[in-house]
Order: C-alpha cells, then structure tokens, then sequence
C-alpha cells in the first residue's frame, strides 16, 4: 500500500462503522457509544483530567450522539442555543454571512472540536455549521454542563480551557487575515493542521485535505486562482505533494520560514 493511499484509509477511522452510518437527518445513536470516558478523544475534549465520579456525571448528561451527512446543517444563524456539540468523528465548517448574503467560511474543525461557544452570550447561534464530511457530534447540554462547572472546579477549567482555545484559533485568523501575505496565510493553515493532526495521533506530515480550494481561500481570505497559484508553487518549490485530496507536506521547516517572514 503506498502512503497516499494509507494516509486516506487511516483518516477513514474518523469515520462511523457500517452499523452506525449516518443517516440523512439527525438521530439518535445508542447511548453506550456516547460515554465521555471510552472516547478516544476525551483528552481533547471535556473530560480531560476527571476522575471517574465526575466522568460518570458527565456521562449522565451526554446522553446523544448525533449523525448527519456530508453538506448537512447542525445549526444555523439565529438558531436557538442550547447545547456545545463535541466533534466524535469527521469534520465540519462554520460559515458566517454578511449583511447582504455573502458567506465567509469562520472555522474548520475536526475530531477533539468543540463548536457552538458563539451561542453562549446571546442565546442564540451567529454562524452555521455546516458537515465536510459524515460526521458524528456528542451533544453537551449547556445549562447542565454549566451546573456541573460550579460543583466541580476541574469541569469549570476545562470549559474554560476549551473557550480559551477557539479565542486563541479565531485571534490567529485575524492575524492571518490582518497582516500576513498570501502565501504565509497558506502556509500558517498548513502547519496548523498539521499539528492539530499531530495532536490526535495522526501523521502531522501526510493528511487530507477536507475543504475544497475555494473554502480555503474564503477561510484565508484569498481568491480561488491564489489558492491553486499557491499550491502549485508549493509544488514545484517541494515544500509539498498533492495528490487528489490528501496533501503530503516534505519540507516544514521551509514552510516555518515562509510564515516567518524569512521567504
């Protein structure tokens, strides 16, 4: 098998098992796959450090796992909030839309993600989330999350940790957009999923690329012949392979320079 074609199978892992394929509209799945404390991810996510009498509060509270396809909405702008929605598997983009109808894309996420913070403050959601791919997402009912917080210390550093963490990635992507030239936004994005990936014990070298050209340009603030420019400079320069959908990055620490200025 050569690596292109184990990277896709190993990233497929994200993926539900053919018993529990999503279906085309939200459902419920059998709550003994919902627990917190047999996830892989937890570690990333909300049950980070607890012991086993808080895990088991936590377990009685995430009682659903959602399902939903490729290209399907979770929430959409105006929605009413209500809970976080912890990303088990796949992954999934937030767009945000102007005034007159234009929509950027926010945030990509993926497996270890939580989305939906943005609803926290006013009640209701500002951006939509829409799936890249089959996607699975646990449902943390906000109000009683909240609750457990102001019992238990540990559960209220973890929500803040998590909440610190979508600030610091959003206060990046104003850098990127703010004050880096084009070809250090791309190469900012790359290293960031790289790392990310590394983070969830996948190859920080070989991965696929979930969003299209166009979504990375509208998440990077570039146009779509920028993006492709850029890509195939990369290219050519060796800093990278493309091969379909999944991108092989070979020279990372050029790429630093590049983001660094140094290029």
């Amino acid at each position: 098998m050569d690596s292109a074609a184990a990277t896709l199978r190993a990233h497929s892992e994200f993926r539900p098992t053919a018993e529990s394929r999503p279906k085309p509209v939200l459902r419920d799945i059998n709550r003994r796959q919902t627990l917190c404390s047999t996830c892989k991810l937890r570690d990333l996510c909300l049950s980070e450090g607890l012991d086993i009498e808080t895990m088991r509060q936590i377990d009685a509270l995430v009682t659903t796992r959602l399902s939903l396809r490729k290209g399907t909405t979770l929430y959409r702008v105006g929605t009413r909030f209500t809970s976080l929605y912890a990303i088990r598997s796949g992954s999934c983009k937030t767009v945000v839309l102007s005034a007159d109808g234009q929509s950027q894309v926010a945030g990509y996420h993926m497996a270890g993600d939580i989305i939906g913070s943005g609803g926290i403050g006013t009640g209701v959601h500002g951006c939509e989330a829409i799936m890249l791919e089959d996607t699975e997402v646990c449902a943390l009912p906000f109000e009683q999350i909240e609750n457990l917080s102001r019992r238990d210390g540990r559960v209220q550093r973890n929500i803040h940790r998590l909440l610190s963490r979508e600030i610091t990635r959003e206060r990046n992507v104003m850098m990127l957009l703010g004050t880096m030239r084009a070809e250090q936004r791309l190469a900012a994005f790359l290293l960031d999923l790289s790392e990310r990936y590394h983070e969830r014990g996948y190859s920080s070298h070989e991965f696929v690329l979930r969003m299209t050209r166009e979504e990375i340009g509208s998440y990077l603030g570039l146009k779509l012949e920028t993006v492709s420019r850029l890509f195939s400079r990369f290219q050519r320069e060796g800093l990278l392979q493309v091969q379909g959908r999944i991108v092989k990055l070979l020279d990372q620490p050029a790429l630093k320079q590049i983001l660094n200025g140094a290029v």
